[in-house]
């Protein structure tokens, strides 16, 4: 064949389709140029039908580049083919690359902009071995063994609505990006419901009500660089550590008294905890719009990175909810999976409870959360900040657990309940029969006294309740040596590490 003729179909295949339309999106090789270190992607299937009218490349991208010097590989569909949708060389190319990542052990970047199957190739993309299903049958096989690290531009609709759902992370442009199962325009055929895209799969309502999105962005490039940035923070694959980074002093050092009030009841911002414990600007919080009475995220101590788990005390005072069970445990079980220890800071005066939560399955959910938290092996510390109570004490890694350290403050408190809380449910039947009331308000503050006096700190230290009582100033070096003296541990088991379950 005439050089001249490869050269033409390589390049019509290279522009793709008409992206003047959509003027506010940067085109799919756009996207690459922001993900990819420069010139380092190798593309597979660049003439995937070739000869068919319309349908550059097939309308996906696949191949395998670098990021941050590490290797890549990449699934991007280009909007302008057929509204980014899938047919049978489409899921083909998806399925090879999927493959590749499996046998190199690759991380997977995922740009999805995808109006879903391509109806009038029915049984190309939807029925057989190697249509959609077998794309999800890989992002399976590979959770947990590599990252798969999701950036949504487009659409990502019907049963294509599930490549991110398998992701360790999605992170959807506002306005443009949605996920859904079926149109509103379906969704009022099949159900009478009228309803507008955005309320019914944007990423408004996804990152803080269904918690299928992680963040929302404003445009196509942010994005790719928060993909980027999470990529900082997980090993390429499941045998490895995570990437080490120089230390970095924390962003604020100095502990007023308010930071962690000594009233129980008196809300405050765990993230000013969080600020003072990790390097300067490390933080990298998840899911932040999802059930925030328990704030998730990555960050790194001296370099190091780990996983933080915390209960918001500003938010529901920290109780664990049924989304904040889901929550936590879908990030414990990510952590797990890469390498990356625990933290857990304390505040929680535990599950939530009434009629309401019972009936969405609170024990359902909170023993999920007990479950990954349990079975995670990486080095886990606990840190109670305030107050800890019930299961709630339980579910962020009690003693019984096996943390690493179960480290107090000064402001700590343990038990099973508040100890106003104790004495109402000890002695309430005493408390009815009292009538005069300064000598009901005594009886209570007497037996709340009592409670107090087992409350007591350093007994839980002289017992070994806990490990070491710390300031709060010396709460970042104390993790600092822990963490440090935990380098090099090993799983017990020498199992394969385990998927990283959908919430």
């Amino acid at each position: 064949m005439e050089p001249d003729l490869i050269e033409a179909a390589r390049e019509t295949a290279r522009m793709g389709g008409d992206h003047r339309r959509w003027p506010e999106k940067l085109s799919v090789r756009e996207r690459l140029d922001v993900l990819f270190d420069r010139d380092s992607f190798t593309e597979d299937g660049l003439l995937a039908n070739v000869e068919a009218d319309g349908l550059p490349a097939d309308g996906v991208i696949t191949g395998v580049g670098r990021v941050e010097g590490r290797l890549a590989a990449v699934i991007a569909h280009d909007f302008t083919v057929k509204a980014g949708s899938w047919g049978a060389l489409t899921c083909e190319k998806q399925i090879r690359i999927l493959e590749r990542a499996d046998r190199d052990r690759l991380p997977v970047f995922y740009l999805v902009d995808s109006a879903g199957g391509r109806l009038n190739d029915q049984m190309g993309f939807f029925p057989g071995r190697r249509g959609a299903s077998a794309i999800f049958h890989r992002q399976i096989q590979l959770s947990g063994r590599v990252p798969q690290i999701c950036a949504l531009h487009g659409p990502s609709a019907a049963g294509g609505a599930y490549m991110p759902a398998f992701t360790d992370w999605v992170g959807m442009v506002e306005g443009n990006a949605s996920m859904y199962l079926a149109s509103p325009r379906v969704a009022e055929k099949v159900t009478g419901e009228k309803t507008t895209l955005e309320e019914m799969g944007g990423a408004i309502m996804h990152a803080s009500v269904s918690g299928c999105a992680d963040e929302v962005f404003d445009e196509d490039w942010q994005v790719i660089a928060a993909a980027r940035k999470l990529f900082s923070y997980l090993p390429s694959d499941f045998s490895l550590a995570p990437p080490v980074q120089p230390a970095r002093d924390p962003e604020i050092s100095s502990w007023e008294d308010e930071i962690i009030p000594t009233d129980p009841n008196q809300p405050y911002d765990v993230y000013e905890v969080v600020r003072r414990i990790v390097d300067e600007g490390s933080f990298f919080e998840i899911k932040a719009r999802w059930a925030p009475e328990i704030m998730v995220g990555l960050a790194r101590i001296e370099g190091e990175v780990v996983g933080i788990v915390a209960n918001q005390a500003s938010v529901n005072s920290g109780a664990i909810f049924v989304d904040s069970a889901d929550k936590a445990a879908r990030f414990i079980t990510m952590c797990d999976a890469y390498n990356i220890p625990l933290i857990f800071l304390q505040d929680v005066p535990g599950f939530m409870v009434g009629v309401d939560v019972e009936r969405q399955g609170i024990i359902r959910h909170g023993a999920k959360l007990v479950a990954a938290m349990s079975s995670a092996e990486v080095p886990k510390f606990t840190v109670v900040l305030r107050k800890a109570y019930a299961a709630g004490f339980y579910a962020l890694c009690a003693p019984g657990f096996e943390p690493r350290a179960t480290i107090a403050l000064p402001t700590a408190t343990i038990g099973t309940m508040s100890p106003a809380a104790s004495v109402n449910a000890m002695y309430a039947n005493k408390i009815a029969e009292i009538s005069d009331p300064n000598e009901r308000e005594l009886f209570i503050a007497d037996k709340i006294q009592e409670q107090e006096e087992d409350f007591n700190l350093l007994a839980m230290a002289s017992t070994l309740v806990v490990d070491t009582i710390v300031l709060n100033h010396e709460l970042r070096n104390e993790l600092a040596r822990r963490l440090a003296a935990s380098v090099g541990w090993q799983r017990v088991s020498g199992r394969r590490h385990h998927m990283v379950q959908p919430v």
